[in-house]
């Protein structure tokens, strides 16, 4: 009998350790470190994109509601080289503790599981190629393409090729799904759990609920508005009509509910925004 319950116990034991060893690779201070200026760079980019969309819900801006945009106001300002190297640093950071958390999984329940791993090397892929184009901006040799002429182009290069309309749907589905999927997360709030809740008053605990849950339904409706732009710009085989995060913005003062569904969702980015300082902050490590 006991030889029998032998290669179990192994396995527990050896399942333990690689939890153990993913929760201390992931701990790290080092790593710390690098998750929470990653945070908070994330949170400063979303408050600017929204407080652009903001103002431009009034009319009261011209500049691009995306990353190119941000980038470009905050090199405006007096501390902009300075920020600029901040984003830089923390973009960069975001894809190494990703890229740990791909190499040794997560310390939460399940981390370890392939299909978690490889989402978050997707994410240190994605958080590397923005930091790359963060850098080339900070040290003036080129900046990223705004959103906008990103879609259009990559949907028109797709377009040209013998199954691209159906890759360039299913991408859009793709996105109309993470958009959803983002939503329904904030709404059950499942952010919780990534969060030391423990070390928050009471009243500081429903703020970043409020936070988090407003912030993630706000990103939601991003994604799904773009994900549809992309759907009908390959069913109608018009890559013009694929939008980014800045014309997918717009579009929402397009609707019935006029400049207040773009003004709502613009605040609700900037509360992301500082929703993920509050991740810098008290993240479950």
């Amino acid at each position: 009998m006991v030889r029998l319950h032998t290669p179990a116990r192994r396995y527990g034991r050896g399942s333990t350790h690689s939890r153990s060893a993913a929760r201390r690779a992931a701990g790290s201070p080092v790593m710390r470190a690098l998750a929470r200026i990653g945070l908070a760079a994330r949170g400063l980019l979303y408050i600017i994109v929204g407080w652009l969309a903001l103002q431009i819900a009034f009319g009261h801006s011209r500049q691009q509601a995306d990353r190119t945009g941000a980038l470009h106001t905050i090199a405006g300002t007096r501390l902009g080289g300075i920020l600029l190297w901040v984003l830089v640093v923390g973009f960069f950071g975001l894809a190494l503790w990703r890229l740990s958390e791909a190499a040794y999984g997560t310390p939460a329940a399940g981390g370890h599981k392939t299909s978690t791993r490889l989402l978050q090397l997707a994410r240190a892929i994605f958080y590397g190629f923005v930091a790359y184009g963060m850098l080339k901006y900070a040290l003036g040799t080129g900046g990223p393409q705004s959103s906008n002429q990103q879609s259009v182009d990559l949907t028109a290069a797709a377009l040209k090729y013998p199954g691209g309309k159906l890759v360039v749907v299913l991408i859009g589905l793709g996105f109309i799904a993470g958009g959803v999927y983002l939503a329904w997360k904030a709404w059950k709030r499942s952010f919780r759990k990534h969060l030391q809740t423990g070390q928050m008053s009471p009243r500081t605990r429903k703020v970043v609920d409020w936070l988090g849950t407003a912030g993630g339904i706000a990103r939601g409706v991003v994604f799904t508005t773009a994900g549809i732009f992309l759907v009908v710009a390959a069913v109608r085989s018009q890559p013009s009509r694929a939008k980014g995060i800045d014309s997918a913005l717009r579009a929402l003062a397009a609707t019935p509910l006029g400049p207040w569904l773009l003004a709502l969702v613009a605040l609700g980015l900037i509360m992301f925004g500082v929703f993920s300082w509050c991740l810098a902050r008290w993240f479950r490590y």
